[in-house]
């Protein structure tokens, strides 16, 4: 059995006797022909109510458009479609200089060079328009819309979007460990919005809400938030996609942006939520494999993802390659505080903070998978990073499963990680 790692897969061995249950989503329709159904979706809107415009009618009534794609940590499949929409604008009046591509970073590090050829996928849109990365620390490149009536969250975005004449999100709709889902509105906020607007909105209020998790929008705190802020800039288009096991496309869509993310919400929410019917003694799970596994960081929440289906004082198994370490320096800063403060005063430092310190929320998620039971990681992370991620290093990863056979008769395996949650099928669980 095989589970994602790094660019590749590593092979695990369950020891005979023990109970496996393999989840997996189940298996998910491919367009036969992605190209197509690019050209496809981009000429037939999702129908919102409100007479949707295809891309090439609103192309006629713009003379600027800023395409938001996500960063290198997300496997969007940007080469299948940012060269027919840039042509498309182009085609219907909109010349190249006035386009622009901006990385939705947040707060992550930009994407350069390589890192970026390979994140565009297509060397002609490189040379055809501006490609820029968000700088969420830079006051100059955002626009202050003040603050939701909701939660008083100050929304200030990058000016590159909120000035273009047409904006055009981008992204990869799948499971996500606070918002509910990915995709849509979440490239706008926090993909494209000031350190003060990510940091309020990943404060511990935010994050210790009920709702703030896995594939649930009701009642979330995030995805209201973020809804609020689409509303408070005057809304904008989106092109959503949601990709396999093996990230083949299956659906692509392209429409008003709340439209396109709820239908693709709608889609993937059958396969991405698998029902288990009881808890098991250990969980094996991996951090999704490139590029999300890159970082400790992106992989706390291949354990988000796998804790409700452990028994409390279980073993959770992670396999994620790490191979860019632990994550920002402010994230290395929120884990040594972790691990010398212990959890219970390290989430009593949070509670009073209007402003999370940047990158600490995922200590604080990945405290609430250790709240459950033991976690254990294998990864190439070095043995001085090993000491501040507050868990378990496994060296070889068969024979710790080997030697836990005997105590631990129950084992789940997951092999794609957080783009797969399983829950235990019981009434209680909050609804999506």
């Amino acid at each position: 059995m095989e589970i994602l790692y790094g660019r590749d897969k590593i092979k695990i061995e369950i020891p005979p006797g023990m109970d496996v249950t393999v989840i997996r989503k189940p298996s998910m329709p491919v367009l036969p022909d992605p190209k197509q159904a690019v050209l496809k979706a981009l000429e037939n809107p999702v129908d919102n109510g409100k007479n949707p415009q295809s891309l090439a009618q609103l192309a006629r009534n713009a003379s600027s458009a800023c395409i938001v794609i996500c960063d290198i940590t997300r496997p969007v499949p940007n080469a299948l479609f940012l060269r027919p929409v840039i042509e498309t604008l182009m085609s219907h009046g909109i010349p190249p200089q006035s386009i622009c591509i901006l990385v939705a970073t947040g707060l992550h590090r930009p994407n350069l060079e390589k890192e970026l050829e390979e994140l565009i996928g297509d060397p002609w849109v490189l040379q055809t328009v501006n490609v820029i990365n968000h700088d969420a620390r830079n006051d100059a490149h955002h626009r202050d819309f003040g603050k939701t009536a909701s939660r008083g969250t100050p929304v200030k975005l990058n000016r590159h979007l909120v000035d273009a004449d047409l904006r055009i999100v981008t992204g990869l709709v799948e499971p996500h460990f606070m918002a509910g889902y990915s995709g849509g509105r979440k490239v706008i906020a926090p993909g494209v919005a000031h350190a003060d607007t990510i940091t309020t909105f990943h404060n511990h209020a935010f994050m210790s809400h009920p709702a703030a998790v896995n594939c649930n929008l009701k009642s979330n705190p995030l995805h209201e938030t973020q809804l609020e802020i689409v509303e408070m800039i005057g809304g904008a288009f989106a092109i959503n996609t949601v990709i396999d096991e093996d990230r083949n496309l299956s659906m692509i869509n392209f429409g008003e942006i709340n439209a396109s993310h709820q239908q693709a919400v709608e889609f993937i929410q059958d396969y991405c939520r698998v029902p288990v019917d009881d808890l098991f003694d250990v969980v094996i799970t991996s951090g999704a494999g490139y590029p999300l596994d890159k970082t400790y960081y992106q992989s706390v929440k291949g354990m988000v993802g796998a804790m409700d289906i452990l028994k409390p004082g279980g073993d959770l198994i992670i396999a994620a390659q790490c191979s860019e370490g632990l994550g920002s320096p402010e994230y290395v800063d929120a884990q040594r505080r972790f691990t010398q403060l212990g959890p219970t005063a390290f989430l009593a430092s949070l509670k009073p903070k209007q402003f999370a310190d940047i990158d600490e929320w995922q200590t604080q998620m990945q405290i609430k998978a250790m709240a459950i039971g033991k976690i254990h990681l294998y990864s190439e992370l070095s043995d001085e990073s090993l000491k501040i991620t507050g868990v378990q290093p496994v060296n070889d990863l068969n024979t710790f499963i080997k030697n836990m056979a005997a105590s631990h008769p129950r084992v789940a395996v997951i092999p794609e990680g957080p783009y797969v949650i399983p829950y235990r099928n019981q009434p209680d669980r909050v609804p999506t």
